[in-house]
């Protein structure tokens, strides 16, 4: 039985939460408000009694909590599998997250690069020991393209003079840069391990609360190109799961096929400076 980490309590990660337990895989579902997780989680298991879930919580804008979390999950003592990164905030309003960093660039990559990197030996361990491949689905956005001019603002990371919506595309960016700088790392060790980016379509979730009327405009102008949270979270799936893409690591897929990224989500040298200045920013906020 596979085991896999998924921020899981409602939308695409609910589903993708229902898809992986229907295949076998024990999830963990780490999700900020524990209420609503374990209600996905009795969700599911009204529909298939055999499901394999825990529920553990995770704030993902708080390094702290990911600390907690992966203290609390090895504690348990499971392999891991597969690690979808699939929570996130879209649109919010100008705030610094509890260490201080802006909050998309917190919550929807820092987290996620910390909480990645400490998991880490515990995949490559299940990876040797069971010959299973492992999985990293790191979930971005077409609205990666659309960012600051230079792609991250490493300078201005918490600018609130210049603070706009493109702090959301900023952080989708930095997600592919991620999943690109970590493919290059672990294939340089040789490890069974892939990571790809996804992009889930347009769907109307709670991630979009604030920002509901505008994105409900935009949903009725374009309609066709909307998708249902069902097929949403086939991409997620079909990257995590399907044998067709074993090996296959460092690609952005969508709509369940590999698609092309913008420029800057390809720069090789802007993913390389993201992973260091990421890594010196994780080591002082532990030690402020």
């Amino acid at each position: 039985m596979r085991c896999g980490c998924v921020g899981g309590a409602s939308g695409i990660g609910l589903e993708t939460t229902r898809v992986l337990t229907m295949r076998g895989a024990h999830v963990i579902i780490a999700a900020r408000n524990i209420k609503a997780a374990n209600e996905a989680k009795q969700a599911i298991l009204k529909n298939n009694e055999n499901a394999k879930i825990d529920v553990l919580e995770l704030d993902l804008s708080s390094l702290n909590s990911v600390n907690a979390f992966v203290h609390t999950f090895k504690a348990l003592n499971l392999p891991l599998n597969i690690l979808i990164n699939n929570a996130g905030v879209m649109f919010c309003p100008y705030q610094l997250s509890q260490d201080g960093i802006e909050m998309h660039f917190a919550t929807n990559y820092l987290g996620h690069f910390h909480l990645t990197n400490l998991l880490l030996d515990k995949m490559k361990e299940t990876a040797t020991t069971t010959g299973i491949e492992g999985r990293i689905v790191i979930l971005s956005s077409l609205a990666h393209a659309y960012t600051y001019e230079q792609g991250i603002r490493f300078e201005k990371i918490n600018d609130k003079d210049s603070y706009s919506k493109k702090a959301y595309g900023q952080s989708k960016l930095a997600n592919i840069l991620h999943a690109n700088e970590l493919t290059r790392r672990l294939k340089e060790e040789g490890v069974n391990i892939t990571v790809n980016s996804v992009n889930p379509g347009f769907i109307m979730t709670d991630l979009m609360r604030h920002s509901f009327v505008l994105m409900r405009i935009f949903q009725l102008l374009t309609y066709p190109i909307w998708q249902t949270v069902v097929q949403g979270a086939a991409t997620s799936c079909y990257v995590a799961l399907h044998p067709n893409l074993k090996g296959v690591s460092g690609k952005y897929f969508m709509y369940c096929n590999e698609y092309a990224t913008s420029n800057l989500a390809t720069e090789p040298e802007l993913a390389k400076k993201l992973w260091d200045y990421s890594r010196n920013l994780v080591k002082s906020l532990r030690h402020s």
